[in-house]
C-alpha cells in the first residue's frame, strides 16, 4: 500500500496531465474502499489546488478533497488556490475552483467570498455556459443555507454582495443556456424551500436557531425572488416550455410557490418580517395586485401545468406537477376541477403501479386535499382510498391517512345533512355507512377473528374524530388549507349544539359489530366505541325513553332517541356473543347505566330474551367465572365494576332488583368471593332492600348517570408485560398523534412568525455567556451554546478578544470533547484559524457537535496565538545545506515562531440540556411509576428567609419564600406533572416528568418538609428546607450517569440553589433529632404531675412537645392510664411519614371547605 502511496504521490508532483488525473482517479478509488487517503489529500492540495493545472485534474482534486479531511492550514492553501483559479483565463478551471466554494468550512467561507466578490461577479457575465453554470449552482446551495444568513447579520457589505448575487441568480432563469437556466429555477425553489422547512441546513449539519435579524434576512431575500417570479412570470413560462422535457420538472416548484404567495397574500407578512427600509417604501406599489389579476395569474400558471397531467409519460413529473396544482387550488376563488384533475392524476399513477416508490406520498396528497374537491367526487373516492390505506406500510402514513378520510367523511356527512336542512336535494352516498359499503371493508367489520389491525385502527380513528367534532373547533386566522375544512364543519356543527351527534350516532350503529371481536386481547377501539357510546345515551339521555313532542322534542331527537334505544336492545342480544372476555363487563356497565328499565314489556318477564334477563344472566357469568388467568381476564377490576352495576339496576327497577338480591345472596356464599366481595355485597342488598321496601320515595339510592366511561385499556399494574397492552398502548399513541396533528396542528415556526409578526416568542433570545478565561489572560475567552434535539446537536458560540496592546496576526482555537459529543466530521478535535486579531476587538466564531447518547459532556477549549507570526523568516545558520532539506525547512514555516498556550476551564454542557419535557397525565405518571426499573435517590438543602406563618404556602398575597431553592426548575426542560403542597408546615411534593433526546424516561418526584434553623443570628429568622430527590427511569445508564455527580445533578437542575447533602450526613441529623426529641419526651415523663387533670397535662403536652416525629413515642393520657405504643403492628418511618402526610393533607381540605362555605354564606 505504501508503495501504491508513492507512486500516485510521483505522479501527483508531474507536470503531465495525463499522470495527474490517472493518479487521483487512483486516490480515489482508494478513498471508497475506505482507506485513510490525507497524505494523498495533503499532496493534492499543495501539487494541484495550489498550482497551476489542467481543469479535469482540479475538478479531480476537489472530489479527493471532499472526501476526506483537511487541516486548517490545508484549508487555508486550498482557498489561496481558489482565490487564484477565480483570475485563471480558463473558465473550466475557474468553475472547477467555484464548484468548491459549497465545502468550504462555515468559518472560512465568509471571508473568502468576500475577498472574491468581485471574481464571482464576473462569473456571472461570463460568456461560458459552463462557468455560469457553476457559479449558479455552488452559490445556490450556498447562500440559502444557515450559516451564510448568520454570516451575513454580522457583515453588511457581505449581506449587500449576497443580495445582489440573488437577484442575478433571478436572472439566470431565463438565460440562453437550458442548463444554467435549469440550475437557476432550482436555487430559487431552494431559497423557498429553506424558508419553510431548512432540510438542507438540517442535512448540511449547521441549522441555527434563528434570531430576529436573521428571519429578516432570509425573508428578504424571499420577497425580492417572489416579486421577480410574480413580474416575470409568463418569460419564465415560455422559458419552461422551451427547455427538454426531462428539465421541466425544476422549474415547477419555484414558480407555483411565488404565485401562490400573491395569491394568497403570504407575501404581504414576508414583507414585513423583512423589515428592510428599501422594501418598506415601495411594498405597496409591487403587491397593490388587484384581486383579478391574482386569480388571473394564478390561472395562468394552471393551464400552464395542466397539459402535463395529461400528455407526459414520466411518473415524477406528473406527481410534482399534480402536487404544486393541488397547492394553487387551496388559493382564494381555485376550482375544484383545478384539484379533480390533479388528484385524478395522481390515483392514475397508483393505478398503473407506476412511481411505487412514493404510494405513501400519492396517498398523503390525496388524502391532505380531499376537501377541495366537490362533494360528490368525495364521496367516489372514500371506498378506492380505504382500500389504499390499509395497503401502505408505514403506520403513520396510514394513521394521518385516516385520519384525513375520517375527517372528511364527518364533513361530508355534516355538510349534507345542514344541506337538506336548508331546503337542497340530498346527495346520495353522503353518509357514514356508505364508508363501510365495500365488500371488503364490511366483512372485515362483521368477522369475530382479523390478521390486520386496520380495523380496529378505522374504528378508534372514526370515534376519536366524534370526539374532536365535540370540541370547540380551531380558529383560523388566516386562509389556508384548512380553512375550508372549519368552514364545513362550521355550517355543518354552528346552529345546533348537539349537531355532531348525527353522525357519532351513525357511526355508533356502523360500527356495532366491534363488541364481538376478538382481537387477541387488545380492547382500545373497542373501549373508545363504548366511550362514545356512553357518552350519546347520556347526552339524549336513553334512561328516560323516547321524549315526546308535546315534551317540546323535535322530530330529529325523537328519530336519534328511538334508533339509540334500538341500537341497545341489539347490543344487549350481542352480550351472548362478545368473545373478549374483558369487554363482556364493559359492555354490561355501558348498557345497563343507560337502557330504558320502564319502558320494558312487564309481559315478558319470563321471557329469556327480555333485555334485563340477558343482562343479569351476564352478570351470573362475571360473577361465577372461575377463568382466573391474567392474560384473559381482569377478575379484580370486572367483579368490582359488576357489583356496582347490580347495585345502580336494583335501585332503578323492583323487578332487577328483585332477581339480583337472589344473585348476590348466592355469589355471597360461594367460594369465589372475597372477604371484600362479601361485605360489599351485604352493603349492596342492604341499598336494595331498603329502595324496595321505600318505593313510595322514587329517588332513594338511585345513582344518576354521569355519562363517563370508567375502564380504559391499560391493564391494573404495569409490573408485567402484556403484549396486548403494549400493542394497545402503542395503536393509543399513534391514533392520538394522528389526530392532534390534523385536527389541533402545532403551527410551524413560519406560521407563528407570520401570525405574530416579529414580536413573537419563537425568536429565541441567546443565553447567557460563560466566561472560560482569568481575569489576568491576555485572552478574553467567553461562550454559550445552544441546542437542536430534533438532531441530536449542540453549537457552541465563542467570542474571543484581544485584550493585549499588540495587533496578532494569528490566533488558534483548539476544541477538544470529552463525554458523549461527537464532530460530523468524525476528527478528534476541531481548530479555528482567526487572523488579524486588532486589540480589544471582539471575534466570533462558532463550531457545531453532535451528541451520541446521554451523558456528561464538556468542551475543552484552548487558545494559541503567535505573537512573533509573521515578523520574517528565521535565520539559518548552516547555509551550505542541501536544497532540499532547506525545501523541508522551509515548509515546516518557522516564521509563525513559538506559540503563547492559555488553557481555558471546560465549558460544561448541563445534562438537563439533554432532556425534553415529556406531557403525561398525574394517573399515567404514578401508573407508569412504579414500574420503572432505574432508581436513585439523593437530598439536599436550601435556606430561605422567615419562619412561622409568613414562611408557609399558607401566605395569601405575594409569593411565598419556600420554594425559592427550586425556583429555576420551571426553566429546565421538564414537564410539571402535579404538585402537593402542605401549607401549614410549609411540606411539599412536586412530580416531573421528561424524557432524552434518546427516548428514555425520566420521572422525578421532589419531597422537601422545612425545619428551623438552630443558630439563628441577628436578623431574620431564617429554615432550613431538607429535599429529597427521587429519580427513576427507564435505562440503568441515565441514573448511573445522574448519581455519579450528585451535585452536579442539583446544580443543573437549581442553578446552583441547592446543596447536595451525603446520606451519612442525613443519618446523622436525624439521629440527633431523634435524640433530642427523646430527652423532651423523658424530661416530660419526669415532669408530668399525678393523673387527676388529663385535659391540662394535654394542653400541657400540646404545648411543649414539637410536631415532628413522634408518633410512636406519643403519650395519651385516658382515664388516669398511660397507654404505651400499640401491640398490634409496628409502624415504620415511612408509614408514620405518610399518616402524618394523609393527617395534615385532610387537615388542609377541612379548612378549605369551612372556607368555601363561608364565602358562599
Amino acid at each position: 500500500m505504501d508503495i501504491l502511496f508513492a507512486q500516485i504521490q510521483a505522479d501527483l508532483r508531474s507536470n503531465d496531465a495525463l499522470r495527474q488525473s490517472g493518479a487521483l482517479l487512483q486516490a480515489l478509488q482508494q478513498s471508497a474502499a475506505g482507506r485513510d487517503i490525507s497524505v494523498l489529500a495533503k499532496s493534492a492540495v499543495e501539487e494541484i489546488v495550489a498550482s497551476p493545472a489542467s481543469a479535469i485534474s482540479k475538478k479531480l482534486a476537489f472530489d479527493l478533497i471532499r472526501s476526506t479531511r483537511l487541516t486548517v492550514d490545508l484549508w487555508e492553501t486550498v482557498c489561496t488556490g481558489i482565490r487564484n483559479d477565480l483570475d485563471f483565463p480558463d473558465p473550466d478551471v475557474t468553475a472547477a475552483a467555484v464548484s468548491i466554494l459549497a465545502a468550504i468550512p462555515s468559518y472560512r467561507l465568509g471571508k473568502l467570498i468576500t475577498d472574491c466578490s468581485k471574481q464571482i461577479d464576473s462569473c456571472f457575465d461570463s460568456h461560458s455556459d459552463n462557468l455560469r453554470f457553476a457559479i449558479t449552482e455552488t452559490l445556490g446551495c450556498v447562500l440559502a443555507r444557515d450559516d451564510l444568513v448568520t454570516l451575513c447579520e454580522n457583515n453588511m457589505n457581505l449581506l449587500d454582495r449576497v443580495s445582489n448575487w440573488w437577484n442575478r441568480i433571478g436572472g439566470n432563469m431565463i438565460d440562453k443556456s437550458d442548463a444554467v437556466a435549469k440550475v437557476a429555477f432550482e436555487s430559487v425553489g431552494r431559497l423557498f424551500q429553506e424558508f419553510e422547512s431548512k432540510r438542507m441546513s438540517r442535512l448540511a449539519g449547521d441549522k441555527l436557531v434563528d434570531s430576529e435579524n436573521s428571519v429578516a434576512i432570509r425573508s428578504n431575500w424571499v420577497s425580492s425572488m417572489v416579486d421577480f417570479v410574480w413580474r416575470r412570470r409568463n418569460a419564465l413560462m415560455a422559458r419552461s416550455l422551451v427547455l427538454p422535457i426531462e428539465n421541466f420538472r425544476a422549474t415547477v416548484c419555484s414558480l407555483v410557490y411565488a404565485v401562490k404567495a400573491v395569491a394568497s397574500g403570504s407575501i404581504e407578512v414576508i414583507k414585513k418580517l423583512s423589515r428592510s427600509s428599501k422594501s418598506g417604501g415601495n411594498a405597496s406599489s409591487s403587491f397593490d395586485v388587484v384581486k383579478g389579476e391574482k386569480f388571473v395569474g394564478v390561472s395562468d400558471v394552471v393551464s400552464h401545468l395542466a397539459p402535463f397531467l395529461a400528455s407526459s409519460l414520466d411518473p415524477s413529473l406528473i406527481f410534482e406537477v399534480g402536487i404544486n396544482m393541488l397547492y394553487l387550488a387551496d388559493v382564494p376563488g381555485g376550482k375544484p376541477e383545478w384539484a379533480s384533475t390533479s388528484i385524478i392524476a395522481i390515483l392514475t399513477l397508483w393505478d398503473r403501479q407506476e412511481f411505487s416508490s412514493a404510494r405513501e406520498s400519492i396517498v398523503r396528497a390525496v388524502v391532505t386535499n380531499l376537501h377541495l374537491l366537490d362533494l360528490s367526487m368525495q364521496v367516489s373516492l372514500f371506498k378506492k382510498l380505504l382500500l389504499m390505506v390499509r395497503n401502505l406500510r408505514a403506520e403513520s402514513d396510514r394513521m394521518h391517512a385516516l385520519a384525513c378520510i375520517c375527517r372528511t367523511a364527518l364533513c361530508v356527512d355534516l355538510f349534507a345533512k345542514e344541506s337538506v336542512r336548508r331546503g337542497q336535494k340530498p346527495v346520495p352516498g353522503t353518509d357514514i355507512a356508505s364508508l363501510f359499503e365495500d365488500a371488503r371493508i364490511k366483512e372485515d367489520l362483521h368477522s369475530v377473528t382479523s390478521k390486520s389491525l386496520f380495523r380496529e385502527e378505522l374504528v378508534a380513528m372514526l370515534v376519536e374524530s366524534c370526539f374532536q367534532l365535540s370540541l370547540p373547533l380551531p380558529e383560523q386566522k388566516n386562509s389556508g388549507m384548512e380553512s375550508r375544512v372549519i368552514g364545513a364543519l362550521a355550517y355543518g356543527t354552528g346552529y345546533g349544539a348537539l349537531n355532531w351527534t348525527e353522525p357519532a350516532l351513525e357511526v355508533v350503529e356502523v360500527c356495532r359489530p366491534c363488541v364481538k371481536w376478538d382481537c387477541e386481547g387488545r380492547t382500545y377501539a373497542i373501549d373508545c366505541y363504548l366511550k362514545l357510546l356512553v357518552r350519546l345515551c347520556h347526552i339524549y339521555d336513553t334512561r328516560g325513553g323516547v321524549k315526546r313532542v308535546k315534551d317540546g322534542a323535535s322530530q330529529d331527537q325523537i328519530l336519534n332517541e328511538t334508533r339509540l334505544q334500538n341500537l341497545q336492545r341489539e347490543l344487549v342480544r350481542d352480550l351472548r356473543e362478545v368473545n373478549t372476555p374483558r369487554i363482556c363487563t364493559r359492555l354490561i356497565w355501558a348498557i345497563s347505566e343507560h337502557i330504558d328499565l320502564e319502558g320494558l314489556d312487564p309481559l315478558l318477564a319470563d321471557d329469556p330474551e327480555d333485555p334485563l334477563n340477558i343482562i343479569i344472566s351476564n352478570i351470573h357469568k362475571v360473577l361465577f367465572n372461575i377463568d382466573l388467568s391474567a392474560n384473559t381476564t381482569n377478575r379484580l377490576q370486572d367483579v368490582q365494576a359488576v357489583l356496582l352495576c347490580a347495585q345502580r339496576l336494583g335501585s332503578r327497577n323492583a323487578r332487577a332488583g328483585q332477581l339480583l338480591i337472589k344473585e348476590l345472596e348466592e355469589f355471597k356464599t360461594n367460594a369465589l368471593a372475597d372477604s371484600v366481595n362479601k361485605h360489599q355485597c351485604r352493603l349492596i342488598l342492604q341499598r336494595i332492600k331498603y329502595v324496595t321496601n321505600h318505593s313510595e320515595s322514587k329517588w332513594a339510592g338511585v345513582g344518576e348517570a354521569r355519562g363517563d366511561y370508567p375502564f380504559s385499556h391499560h391493564k391494573l399494574t404495569v409490573q408485567f408485560y402484556e403484549a396486548s397492552a403494549a400493542q394497545d398502548r402503542k395503536l393509543e399513541g399513534l391514533v392520538h398523534k394522528a389526530i392532534l396533528e390534523l385536527w389541533r396542528p402545532d403551527p410551524s415556526e413560519l406560521a407563528l412568525l407570520l401570525a405574530k409578526r416579529v414580536d413573537s416568542t419563537l425568536l429565541k433570545v441567546p443565553p447567557s455567556a460563560y466566561t472560560l478565561t482569568g481575569s489576568s489572560d491576555p485572552c478574553y475567552v467567553e461562550a454559550y451554546h445552544l441546542t437542536d434535539p430534533s438532531d441530536g446537536r449542540i453549537t457552541l458560540h465563542l467570542k474571543v478578544l484581544n485584550l493585549t496592546e499588540i495587533e496578532l496576526n494569528r490566533v488558534d482555537l483548539r476544541v477538544g470533547l470529552s463525554g458523549g459529543l461527537y464532530f460530523m466530521d468524525g476528527s478528534p478535535q476541531a481548530v479555528r484559524q482567526l487572523r488579524n486579531l486588532n486589540s480589544q476587538e471582539p471575534v466570533l466564531s462558532s463550531l457545531t457537535v453532535g451528541v451520541s447518547h446521554f451523558e456528561r459532556c464538556d468542551l475543552w477549549v484552548q487558545v494559541l496565538y503567535y505573537p512573533f507570526y509573521g515578523s520574517g523568516p528565521a535565520d539559518y545558520e548552516d547555509s551550505e545545506e542541501d536544497p532540499q532539506v532547506m525545501r523541508q525547512k522551509k515548509s515546516l514555516r518557522p516564521e509563525l515562531g513559538e506559540p503563547v498556550i492559555l488553557r481555558c476551564q471546560p465549558y460544561k454542557i448541563p445534562l438537563t440540556e439533554l432532556l425534553l419535557p415529556h406531557k403525561i397525565s398525574p394517573v399515567e405518571y404514578f401508573r407508569l411509576w412504579p414500574s420503572l426499573p432505574a432508581i436513585v435517590e439523593c437530598s439536599g438543602t436550601y435556606t430561605y428567609e422567615g419562619s412561622g406563618f409568613m414562611a408557609t404556602a399558607a401566605q395569601q398575597y405575594g409569593e411565598s419564600p419556600f420554594l425559592s431553592g427550586l425556583k429555576s426548575l420551571s426553566s429546565k426542560p421538564f414537564h410539571r406533572v402535579c404538585s402537593h403542597i402542605i401549607r401549614t408546615v410549609a411540606g411539599f411534593e412536586l412530580c416531573f416528568a421528561a424524557k432524552t433526546w434518546y427516548g428514555g424516561f425520566l420521572g422525578m418526584m421532589v419531597f422537601g418538609a422545612s425545619e428551623v434553623s438552630r443558630n439563628v443570628d441577628l436578623g431574620d429568622e431564617t429554615t432550613t428546607m431538607m429535599c429529597k430527590f427521587v429519580i427513576r427511569a427507564s435505562d440503568e445508564s441515565i441514573t448511573k450517569e445522574i448519581a455519579s455527580d450528585f451535585q452536579g445533578w442539583l446544580d443543573d437542575l437549581t442553578d446552583g440553589g441547592v446543596e447536595y447533602m451525603p446520606e451519612d450526613e442525613v443519618k446523622v441529623t436525624a439521629a440527633e433529632k431523634l435524640k433530642i426529641s427523646m430527652e423532651r419526651i423523658a424530661l416530660l415523663k419526669a415532669a408530668r404531675p399525678r393523673p387527676k387533670s388529663p385535659k391540662s397535662e394535654d394542653e400541657e403536652e400540646e404545648e411543649d412537645e414539637d410536631e415532628d416525629e413522634k408518633n410512636e413515642d406519643m403519650i395519651n393520657v385516658e382515664g388516669g392510664k398511660t397507654k404505651g405504643p400499640t401491640t398490634l403492628f409496628k409502624l415504620t418511618a415511612e408509614e408514620a411519614e405518610h399518616r402524618a402526610l394523609q393527617a395534615a393533607i385532610i387537615q388542609e381540605w377541612h379548612m378549605l371547605c369551612k372556607d368555601r362555605n363561608t364565602k358562599v354564606n
